[in-house]
């Protein structure tokens, strides 16, 4: 609920102990720092806390605890459902702990929690080293890896979550601890995949693996005529693909008049990519089939730089444009399943959005599921349904669109889903017992110990026993 203006004698006790930036409403760079990717969110904080190290959050969590104030954690900015800010309260902003330190001889990196996976990139590479991130390189570390993390080399090494050796944070009580396999295993677990809700993460441990500097890649596009073989040979080349390749597959119109001729620019097509975990010579000869399944009408396929594969979607997802996104764990591909993709391709109201389908498998199936709460190692695909515009007049359409397809998609899943592709908060609370099934309860045991009154809540929350509801909101993004 909304909450009045924070009281100037409450932020002046506050700022005497805080050792970062607060931005007040009316300050010059206040719409700056209240912005977020997704231009659908608008929020208006009554005070932004820009953290400059672990003192200043636990500041700040205990300001917001003791005085009642909603609360937002804010660390890349990148999440969709755009919960790193709020309205009237306090956003904890991360977004100057960017520090990345790598030790290559043991193959680790330690990452503060408002860094980037560019930030990542960037210094791993220096090493020839990497840890599975995101597909976008804007997208922030935090949010990506307490979410579960499905990025260009899961399939080989795993999510983002199973890379994790451990993490540092602040309870809601302003308590810095560690989680690891060691030390509060049973936090630890609930980290690694079960979202934001036990604290306020300072920082990351995580196993690196040799990767790089140069990988074979693959993007090719095809006539959105040939999209349902084109899923049908995708469904069965990636039934015998080796671990190295991890690949999904665009469907939508993607309009770039830099990319493809005038005569197609407008039409319907479906794109494949991915990247190969290994040789790179065994990569260009095992991603080939890929690019032989119809005529192409654009094939980039080759080999590039990790980095800049990394970064391949950046442009494509600007600051600023409208998101919506949701996403279900499919138990397959079938061919009612194919159909219904592309049903719902060609009825998206904007040119600009796909349905995509990620390969899963490998490296994330083999993982034993006791080690982490992420929910989605039983399913061979997951379906992300992204609608992407500019208009503000198109929003109706755009959420109605990724919703009727979501509601029709359930009958190829058991109806649980990717945390990081989530819709927007107010979707959370069915979603998240859904999803986690049995294991929800154990994720409210953690809740009931590290934040019975739910004061991290702004999420895709878990609800303590005790408190069927709290006033206080946190996130991570």
């Amino acid at each position: 609920m909304a909450q009045q203006a924070i009281p100037a004698e409450q932020i002046e006790r506050f700022e005497a102990e805080f050792h970062g930036d607060l931005i007040r409403v009316g300050d010059a760079d206040y719409d700056d720092a209240r912005s977020v990717w997704n231009g659908m969110i608008d929020k208006r904080p009554a005070l932004i806390a820009r953290c400059a190290g672990v003192a200043d959050i636990i500041s700040a969590v205990n300001f917001a605890r003791e005085d009642d104030i909603l609360v937002a954690v804010r660390g890349g900015g990148h999440n969709v459902a755009g919960t790193a800010v709020c309205d009237d309260g306090l956003v904890i902003d991360l977004s100057e702990m960017r520090g990345v330190w790598i030790d290559s001889d043991a193959q680790k990196a330690w990452v503060q929690a408002g860094a980037t996976w560019a930030d990542v990139d960037h210094e791993t590479q220096t090493f020839g080293l990497a840890t599975p991130g995101g597909a976008v390189s804007e997208t922030g570390v935090a949010g990506l890896t307490l979410g579960g993390g499905i990025g260009h080399l899961r399939c080989k090494y795993g999510l983002t979550c199973d890379n994790l050796r451990s993490v540092d944070l602040v309870t809601a009580d302003g308590t810095f601890v560690t989680a690891s396999e060691d030390e509060n295993p049973d936090l630890f677990w609930g980290l690694r995949g079960g979202g934001g809700n036990c604290g306020v993460v300072t920082g990351f441990e995580f196993d690196l693996h040799p990767v790089g500097p140069e990988v074979a890649m693959c993007l090719v596009f095809y006539s959105g005529d040939r999209m349902a073989g084109c899923l049908r040979t995708y469904r069965e080349y990636v039934a015998s693909a080796p671990v190295e390749v991890s690949t999904l597959t665009l469907s939508g119109v993607m309009p770039d008049e830099e990319l493809f001729p005038p005569d197609v620019v407008d039409d319907t097509k479906i794109a494949i990519t991915g990247c190969y975990a290994g040789l790179v010579e065994d990569g260009e000869r095992t991603l080939a089939p890929l690019q032989e399944i119809a005529e192409p009408i654009a094939n980039f396929s080759g080999v590039m730089p990790y980095v800049e594969y990394q970064q391949l979607f950046d442009e494509d997802y600007p600051d600023g444009m409208r998101y919506y996104w949701k996403s279900l764990y499919l138990d397959g591909l079938s061919e009612s399943a194919i159909d219904r993709i592309v049903y719902w391709t060609d009825v998206a109201p904007s040119p600009l959005s796909t349905v995509d389908v990620w390969q899963l498998g490998g490296a994330i199936e083999r993982a034993d599921t006791e080690d982490s709460a992420f929910a989605g190692r039983h399913a061979p695909f997951l379906l992300g349904v992204e609608a992407n515009w500019e208009r503000p007049e198109d929003d109706d359409a755009n959420v109605e669109w990724v919703r009727d397809c979501l509601d029709d998609m359930r009958q190829f899943s058991d109806g649980s889903v990717y945390l990081n592709f989530p819709g927007f908060l107010e979707e959370g609370d069915d979603m998240m017992r859904t999803t986690f099934g049995p294991t929800y309860e154990r994720l409210v045991t953690l809740k009931d110990e590290y934040d019975p009154a739910n004061l991290f809540s702004h999420n895709q929350n878990i609800t303590p026993s005790g408190s069927a509801e709290a006033d206080g909101r946190a996130c991570h993004e």
